[in-house]
């Protein structure tokens, strides 16, 4: 299984595990990830510029990144750790950790803006950022 096909399986996995009511049952797994991450640019000129976040934005961004810590398991059998600290005006920081090892981070001055133009976007993003820890982590684990 190619790196963008892993993290797409290990978002859905992790998106679907938090309904516990069923809601998103007869949603594809497409259509789940574009209603949580995609966003015209349409849909943020009606995002401010300025405002609060929501416990749930921080939750799909979240999400995000352990997709990427769980992916990169999978690969090496190494296991991570993702650290997330978001304030309520979204100003924040996420790192995903193997050991003593920074597998990849994102800085946030807007997360409530957070989104992805398409949902192919999303996908290579993830790509990135795996195939970014492995090539961090390859280079970093007998330091």
């Amino acid at each position: 299984m190619d790196k963008k096909e892993l993290f797409k399986v290990t978002l859905i996995g992790q998106v679907r595990a938090l309904d516990q009511f069923g809601t998103w049952v007869n949603k594809s797994d497409e259509d789940l990830l574009v209603e949580k991450y995609i966003r015209t640019k349409e849909d943020l000129k009606n995002i401010p510029i300025i405002a609060d976040i929501d416990e749930m934005q921080i939750k799909d961004i979240r999400l995000v990144f352990q997709a990427v810590a769980l992916a990169f398991e999978k690969m090496t059998g190494v296991m991570c750790s993702v650290v997330m600290e978001m304030s309520h005006e979204g100003f924040g920081r996420v790192v995903v950790f193997a050991g003593k090892i920074v597998l990849c981070e994102k800085f946030f001055k807007d997360a409530h803006r957070f989104s992805f133009r398409t949902y192919d976007d999303l996908l290579i993003e993830g790509e990135k950022y795996l195939v970014k820890a492995e090539e961090t982590y390859n280079k970093y684990k007998n330091v």
